[in-house]
């Protein structure tokens, strides 16, 4: 294969960020996923989790050598000892707990999708700004090193114009509660939509019209959509896909004039692309073995920004998470998907 005639960069090792103490608030799977990965593999540590049910948190914490377990959000985010708090409950509650933590003082990371909507987003941001604490969306797949190569890629020019961008994430979830049930801000979109999504936004960033197409469930969530994004100032557009009934190939792909980009699928997970040139023999970016499991990545980059006294991370801005919900906004609107309380 032909050498890349660009040198790509790789994110700051994880294991250099200042050392934080987590509490995490909410103790379902991808909580799991972060108190497992994050500790052993950078030198932040998970200090006390907190959950409704007091006897779920105590399991959390047996299970992942976590030292507290708070029967209650209010006790966690009051919990003298924690720095930040990692917000991992369904997208219905994102803008309360994220609220609760920011009054207690504390710096946020919320899962995505951050919140059901833009309105509760800007509260978030409004409520952190006055607090003069951090907060980001915890939207993983921006940090990872084949993101950080792919952007810088495209940015170097060589792919030519970027005229196409696709990305699809299908997974088969429909009998996941949270996913099914409107009080719960369910649907493929906020759960699984959101990547392919914010994928097209880190390349191309929001686009001046918004067109969607999709099906809803007899519960009025969406079950699966496509969404067409295009950009008045170029000629790009993006084409991206969200579905909870069927396992798709989740893929991604970035068409330029001068090459086009292909994705390994899982494209939101760690992994590696292919470049094919117009001219030329193609090449492929494969990490060096920066992989790891991914949510280190993010993880160390709020305890970088903390360290440095910022509110936001300039990878995963406050506005690029407002111009993804708006996003998300019309494409509900178009499909007429609303959650109760909107």
């Amino acid at each position: 294969m032909t050498a890349p005639t660009v040198t790509l960069p790789v994110p700051p090792d994880p294991a250099e960020a200042p050392p934080l103490r987590w509490g995490i608030l909410g103790a379902g799977g991808i909580a799991a996923t972060f108190a497992r990965d994050v500790p052993a593999r950078t030198r932040q540590r998970v200090v006390a989790v907190g959950s409704r049910d007091r006897a779920r948190a105590e399991a959390f914490a047996a299970a992942h050598g976590v030292p507290r377990a708070h029967g209650g959000y209010e006790a966690l985010v009051a919990d003298p000892d924690v720095d930040v708090i990692y917000v991992a409950t369904p997208h219905s509650f994102h803008r309360d707990h994220a609220l609760l933590a920011l009054a207690a003082g504390k710096h946020v990371l919320v899962e995505k999708a951050f919140t059901r909507n833009a309105a509760e987003a800007r509260e978030v941001f409004d409520a952190a700004r006055a607090q003069g604490r951090f907060v980001m969306e915890a939207m993983w797949t921006r940090f990872l090193p084949h993101m950080v190569a792919l952007r810088a890629l495209a940015a170097s020019g060589a792919l030519g114009e970027v005229l196409a961008v696709t990305a699809d994430h299908g997974q088969r979830l429909d009998t996941v509660e949270r996913l099914v049930a409107p009080s719960l801000a369910g649907g493929a979109l906020l759960d699984l939509g959101v990547y392919p999504l914010s994928f097209a936004h880190s390349l191309l960033g929001a686009p001046t019209t918004v067109q969607a197409a999709g099906v809803l469930t007899d519960l009025g969530v969406d079950a699966h959509e496509a969404v067409t994004l295009s950009y008045a100032e170029s000629r790009a557009v993006a084409v991206c896909g969200a579905n909870m009934w069927a396992r798709s190939a989740t893929a991604a792909a970035v068409v330029g004039t001068e090459a086009r980009v292909d994705v390994a699928g899982e494209f939101y997970r760690p992994t590696a692309f292919t470049v094919t040139p117009l001219r030329g023999e193609p090449w492929r970016w494969e990490g060096d073995g920066l992989m790891g499991g991914g949510f280190e990545f993010e993880a160390a980059e709020v305890a970088r920004c903390i360290g440095e006294g910022r509110q936001e991370s300039a990878t995963m801005p406050w506005q690029a998470t407002l111009e993804v919900m708006e996003i998300m906004d019309e494409v509900r609107r178009q499909l007429g998907v609303i959650y109760p309380g909107e």
